[in-house]
Formats: structure tokens, sequence, C-alpha cells
């Protein structure tokens, strides 16, 4: 008998990577472990955990032995070792920007890899981290398959002129449109929507992706129609360290004005604005609602205040709206924001259940709302281990 079949899933961060082993002999796979490549700390570590959250292994790098490289080759020798019954057939990664040629899961090669990286300079932040681990798990097993799943793909499809920057149209023709971003979070929600509350798939419903970055996605018939980011994932909401929505005009102040080297600029707006910026305190909303300083206080209120302007530019675009999703760290952990952003939406009929807010129920909304409002967990690694599966089945039965 074939031994049952396994594909480990990179989510890669700024400086961390989050990996899942999923049995993908199931008609949707089933997650053996998860994990944290943590390369941030001084002492680059790796922790492996059952889907229960029980440690099953823990390494720490030292001294001179901390290269990247070396935490991968940890990874693999730590799932032959613990799922030796299992084969490994691919490793699926989530990658930024697909740019206008990717719509859906592609397999990785030399080729589509040089593709993608030429697509850097609209992800400088993201696309690097999500290419290095294909490089180096081709290094050390060069015939594994390995699977590209775009977090641009689920937007795809949406059309002018939401997807339309208002600049000469021959730019445009080079690609230089409105993406979108956290599509793989989306596509999750969206199915989870659909298992909840069917009622909602043909419904005008916006998706809140709100974490370290963050957007929304107005969504009908389970298909995204609008979004807020759009070339690169420096658009739209405030996050943990990016500006969100800016004058250009404030741009060109930096440059012309205080002679600020373009290097210094994209810097400034992904890694030192955002909450990080406004607050001069911290990335982290959870330090932020824990500080007494008026200034992260600022940051909060100015992260409440445009997540719910943009809710209602989104509402503009479906034509109303008739559920609101919360979903990512701090979509789904913290009611004090869920609470500020339904307050200043309630001229749209939307009323959140305090008692439920506070407890995250799945349901948020008040009996009274004109908007339904859920609490939904995000999934990006079993959505890319499904559409792993299902590029893998299309070539040959899984054992």
């Amino acid at each position: 008998m074939p031994a049952p079949e396994a594909v480990l899933v990179l989510n890669s961060g700024s400086s961390s990577i989050k990996f899942g082993l999923f049995d993908i002999a199931a008609a949707d796979p089933v997650l053996l472990c998860k994990g944290l490549l943590d390369e941030h700390e001084a002492q680059p570590r790796l922790v492996a955990r059952s889907p229960s959250g029980a440690t099953l292994f823990e390494k720490q790098r030292t001294g001179s032995d901390q290269d990247s490289r070396h935490l991968f080759a940890d990874v693999l020798a730590f799932i032959a070792d613990h799922f030796r019954e299992h084969r490994l057939r691919a490793v699926g990664h989530r990658v930024v920007h697909g740019g206008p040629d990717y719509s859906g899961p592609v397999e990785l090669t030399e080729a589509v890899e040089a593709r993608l990286e030429d697509l850097t300079p609209l992800a400088p932040l993201h696309q690097p981290r999500c290419l290095a681990p294909f490089r180096i798990i081709k290094a050390m097993q060069p015939t594994l398959t390995q699977i590209a799943c775009f977090d641009t793909a689920f937007h795809h499809g949406f059309a002018p002129p939401a997807s339309r920057f208002a600049i000469p149209r021959r730019y445009e023709e080079r690609g230089i449109r409105r993406y979108g971003f956290h599509g793989l979070s989306f596509e999750y929600v969206a199915g989870r929507l659909a298992e909840i509350a069917p009622e909602f798939v043909a419904r005008r419903t916006v998706i809140a992706h709100l974490g370290n970055g963050a957007s929304l996605c107005a969504l009908r018939d389970g298909r995204s129609i609008d979004t807020t980011m759009g070339l690169t994932p420096l658009d739209g909401l405030v996050m943990g360290t990016r500006c969100g929505t800016i004058d250009p005009g404030v741009l060109l102040y930096l440059q012309q004005h205080e002679k600020m080297p373009v290097d210094d600029v994209q810097r400034l707006l992904y890694h030192e604005s955002g909450l990080l910026g406004v607050s001069g305190i911290s990335s982290d909303m959870r330090a932020l609602l824990a500080s007494g300083e008026a200034a992260a206080r600022d940051a909060i209120d100015l992260f409440s205040f445009r997540a719910a302007q943009q809710i209602a530019m989104m509402a503009t675009t479906l034509g109303g709206l008739d559920g609101l999703v919360f979903t990512g760290g701090i979509g789904e952990h913290a009611g004090e924001i869920r609470s500020a952003i339904g307050e200043r939406l309630a001229w749209l009929g939307l009323r959140i259940d305090s008692a439920a807010n506070g407890e995250a129920r799945t349901r948020i909304d008040d009996a009274d709302s004109a908007v339904a409002a859920f609490v939904i967990p995000t999934n990006e690694e079993l959505t890319i281990a499904r559409h792993c599966a299902e590029m893998l089945r299309a070539r040959e039965p899984i054992a």
C-alpha cells in the first residue's frame, strides 16, 4: 500500500515563516502539524506544534549557525523523522504578487521564479521573502515539486473602473493597475461564510482583513469586485508599519523639498509609518490597546477611522452593505477595534452586540442591526494546501 502523501505549506512574513504540514489523501487536506520559523530573534528558532498546540519539536540556532538554509533543513528533517509514514509530495508557497500573468496556482520553476522576481518593485517588503524558500528547498531537494499560490489571484477578475488608476492609459497597458492582495485569506473566509451563512453568498459583503497588513474586499457571489490595496500592498488601510492611502503630493514634497532619497522614502512608507509612525510606540495593536499614552490612542483612532471610511467606500462599489466580516489578527482578537468600527458605521445600520463581540462569537451583530457582522478566523495555509492538492490530483491520483 503506497504511503499517504503530504504537502508542506510555507507562509512567509517579513521576519518569520508560518508553516503547516497537511495530509492530502482526504477530499479536504488535514493538518498534521503547524509551526513557525522565526528569523527575527537574535537566535533564530524553529517551533513545530500539533494541531492542538502541543509542542512537537523546538530548535534554536546559535552563533555562526544561523543561516536560514539550516532552518529549512531542520523543517525537512523534522518532517522526515516525525511523519516518516507520509511521503512529502510538494511544497506550497504563499507568493504575494502574481502580476498580470498568474490568476491561479502554478508550479514554481526557475523560469516562473525569474518572472516573479521581476515583480519585486511592486512588493519589495514581501516578494523576496516569498521566493527565498523556493531557492533554498530547490538546492536541497531539486526533484521536489514546489507550487506558488498568489495573494493577487482572488482579485484577478475585477475590472475597470475598480482596477484602474487615473493616469495615462499607456501605463495601464504596461501593467500599472490595481491588483489587490490578501487574496488567500479572502478566499478562505468567503468559503467559510458560505458554509456558516449561505444566504450571504449573493449579498453585499465586505471582508475586513485587519492585522499588521490590512485590507478590505468587496464580495458578491463569492467573487472580489473591489479591494483597498492597489498596485502594491502599500495602499488602503492604516497598517502596522505601512501608511496606507496617502496624498501623492506628500511623496513629491519629501523628495523635492526634504531631499529624501527614494530608498529612504520607501523605508519610511513600508517600515516607519502606520501604527508605529503615528504612535511612536509600537506597530502591535495589542501594545497600543494596553498603553495609556495619548499617541497610542491617536494611532488606534486613525486605524478605526480609516477602516470605517473605506468599508463605506466598498459599500459604494457594492451598492449597499448587507454583511461585514472581521478576520486577521486584529479583526479576530481586538473587540475594541471591532466596536469602534461598528460605532462609526452606525449610520449604515450596523449595530454590534457588546456581549457577542466581547466573546468574539461568530455572529456579533445586534438583533436590530441592518447589517450582519461576523468574526471568522482566516486560514491561508489551508487554502494553499487545497490548491496544491487540486494541482497534484490533476496530474495523478493522490495516494
